[in-house]
């Protein structure tokens, strides 16, 4: 009989959207307590058509998505068991709308079941309690604001792409966010291209007193920036100042203080990761997920960060009462009288707390056998960046020394840190700065130059876009939220509009077809401030500023015209991207054409689909003297595929390039220039011809010395 009370006894229910974090949750509440997972959304609008009815306020129409029915059945199944029920999907407005989804299909089944919202921003035992004992009704402004963005992008989407598909070529797509995005690197791709480096040099002088050597750098002659733009100019200015005295001008010290900076945002994070460790967005919330979800530490299952997506530098009093008594205790002479403050953004909604550690005193060092290598290392990242940013400021001293040479002045400095705050608490985010040692100078004071040497350089252009760059431009310009910025990107790498090469995103052939079309005929879609202002006014209707239907009326009833006249009256480009060529095929004969594929451009027998034939389209003329052949893009075999540029004419002609050829002529002798890219000097161009001197004259000047 016990038993059989024991079965028919019910429990409490939690519904969460991940398998890992309803594992851990398990773990925390115990006995009487269920908790199951959804795996994202259950309901969405289908794929298959609008699912938009615009004419009655626009309600959309929602259904199972395809492959969750199995779930939403197991749900239901686990509900039976249930006293009351708890929605703990993610506290934002998508956890918000699946929340509300998920409710109503339960009360269709279970009408008179209590069921209740409870939200939590990091997983731990005590979080988890404190939400079940503080359950509250769903946010019905969060659940508009989640539909209205949901119907604005299906209603872009879907009413975009059909154009594409008629204008320009079958099976592209095009989205809010996503193609305002696209324009961003598309327009980097074009500063990037047209720039050309102009070339300049510095002049520095190897210096001595006593047994201390260090450099000093002309940075003025005759009262002016000195103007070196040259390899022989360099040297004019060496053979003036060889021999003659370097007396010290003027001394000058000051004292820095360098502040830590605020705990991570969402951006921030990915943006840090993508710097230090290469990462792309995806893979940071990856991780960062597994880490906020929960990760066995020995005996027990813990999450060890707060929720990762977020806008706030906002900290909790209970984490700032721990971190500081956790500097207190291993850092006693770094903990400020008051903590440390960080303003939010101008465009932070301040929903959430910073992303932190959920347990300060679990150092990385402590836990890092427990994780794998990159949850270590993006682990390490969030804990010392929240720790330190409640540390002391880093004081250092730098002393400038000004030498004068006849009508030069050279300038020296070093920095010397004279406390280190909070890079005690450093060590993945510690800073690589080399600084030289000074002897110990005063005015008058000579000293010996040893050696004066030119140094060449190029002006820096814009670079292309990374993960890391195009997620800060994103947030600056008010496009998108945390939880937005990483499927952005993968989306436009999805579709191929844009291709991540070296860390750098460059938009593709398509993607700039799509992008100008797009600029052309949408240009209030395709405007930054315009998709800003969409995601104020998103806000604007969690906050109950704005309703929701009025919102999307006032933007899809112009909207809708100009896409009817759009379809109308655009000229279809799908011609001018199968266009002729002066080829012939050499297997049937037949002229070959320019077509437009998945990745980009290719040549292709006009007989197709009966000769299959095609070619890359040639990108410049080959370089060798006397050589007619093109130069193609050509892939290695093995090595992955890696991309060369090679010469048609292989094997009489075995011109190869492993640098993109640009359709940049080089000013001095005609030929085409590659890009190339060093941490030295970022990304810029340099010819391709061997015997141009155009950006190699720094080997010219390394063939001279070793030749003296």
């Amino acid at each position: 009989m016990a038993k059989k009370a024991n079965k028919a006894k019910k429990i409490n229910l939690l519904i969460v959207e991940s398998p890992a974090k309803a594992k851990t949750i398990q773990k925390y509440l115990g006995n009487g307590y269920g908790v199951t997972a959804s795996i994202g959304h259950l309901f969405d609008l289908p794929r298959s058509r609008l699912a938009i009815d615009v004419e009655n306020n626009f309600k959309p129409e929602y259904i199972t998505i395809r492959g969750k029915a199995k779930i939403l059945k197991e749900i239901l199944k686990e509900a039976k068991k249930a006293e009351r029920i708890f929605l703990a999907s993610d506290n934002d407005r998508e956890g918000e709308a699946i929340s509300y989804h998920i409710r109503n299909a339960l009360l269709r089944k279970f009408p008179d079941m209590s069921i209740m919202r409870i939200v939590f921003n990091e997983i731990t035992p005590t979080a988890i309690q404190k939400a079940v004992e503080s359950p509250m009704e769903i946010d019905i402004k969060k659940v508009n604001a989640q539909k209205a963005r949901r119907i604005l992008d299906r209603l872009v989407g879907y009413k975009l792409s059909p154009i594409l598909w008629k204008k320009v070529k079958n099976g592209l797509s095009a989205g809010r966010v996503q193609s305002v995005a696209l324009r961003l690197i598309c327009e980097r791709d074009r500063e990037v291209e047209a720039f050309i480096p102009r070339e300049y040099w510095t002049i520095e002088a190897q210096l001595k007193k006593g047994k201390k050597a260090f450099t000093a750098q002309l940075v003025q002659y005759r009262g002016e920036k000195p103007e070196i733009s040259n390899y022989e100019d360099a040297q004019k200015f060496i053979a003036f100042f060889k021999g003659k005295d370097f007396r010290v001008q003027e001394v000058k010290e000051k004292e820095k203080l360098t502040r830590p900076l605020a705990p991570f945002t969402t951006s921030k994070l990915q943006q840090a990761s993508a710097t230090r460790f290469g990462y792309t967005s995806r893979k940071t919330m990856r991780i960062a997920q597994t880490l906020y979800e929960g990760v066995n530490i020995g005996f027990e299952r813990v999450g060890l960060i707060t929720y990762i997506r977020t806008d706030s530098t906002r900290i909790a009093q209970t984490a700032l009462d721990a971190v500081r008594a956790f500097i207190f205790k291993n850092y006693p002479g770094e903990l400020p009288e008051k903590p440390n403050i960080y303003a939010p953004g101008k465009k932070a909604q301040d929903a959430h707390e910073a992303i932190r550690p959920t347990y300060v005193e679990k150092t990385p060092d402590s836990v890092k056998s427990s994780l794998t290598p990159e949850q270590f290392k993006l682990y390490s990242l969030i804990w010392e960046r929240f720790v330190s940013s409640q540390m002391s400021p880093v004081k250092s001293r730098i002393v400038t020394i000004e030498f004068l040479c006849e009508q030069g002045i050279f300038r020296t400095s070093a920095t010397r840190i004279l406390e280190k705050g909070f890079y005690k608490a450093l060590k993945l985010l510690a800073p690589k700065e080399k600084t030289q040692t000074l002897p110990s100078l005063s005015k008058g004071d000579i000293v010996e130059c040893t050696d004066l040497a030119g140094e060449q350089h190029f002006t820096q252009g814009p670079s292309y876009y990374t993960d890391a760059s195009i997620i800060k431009a994103l947030e600056e310009k008010g496009i998108g939220r945390p939880s937005t910025y990483a499927p952005i990107i993968s989306v436009l790498i999805d579709r191929y509009y844009v291709v991540r090469k070296n860390k750098k995103l460059k938009a593709t052939v398509l993607g700039k077809i799509i992008n100008d079309l797009l600029v052309k005929t949408f240009p209030e879609i395709m405007d930054v401030n315009f998709t800003a202002s969409v995601e104020q006014k998103l806000d604007r209707v969690e906050t109950n500023d704005e309703p929701w239907v009025q919102m999307i009326s006032e933007f899809y009833m112009p909207f809708h015209q100009k896409v009817e006249h759009v379809m109308e009256h655009l000229e279809s480009i799908k011609g001018v991207l199968d266009e002729e060529t002066e080829y012939t095929c050499e297997k049937c004969g037949k002229p070959m054409v320019k077509k437009l594929g998945r990745y980009g451009f290719f040549i292709a027998c006009s007989g197709f689909p009966g000769c299959m034939n095609s070619k890359a389209v040639p990108l410049a003329d080959c370089p060798r003297p006397g050589c007619k052949g093109k130069i193609i893009a050509k892939r290695k075999q093995g090595s992955r595929g890696k991309v060369f540029y090679g010469c048609t004419e292989y094997p009489a002609c075995d011109f190869v390039t492993y640098f993109p050829p640009t359709n940049v002529k080089c000013p001095h002798c005609g030929y085409f220039l590659v890009e190339r890219s060093d941490k030295k000097r970022g990304d810029y161009k340099v010819c391709v011809n061997p015997e141009c001197d155009y950006m190699h004259v720094q080997e010219q000047e390394e063939e001279a010395k070793n030749a003296g």
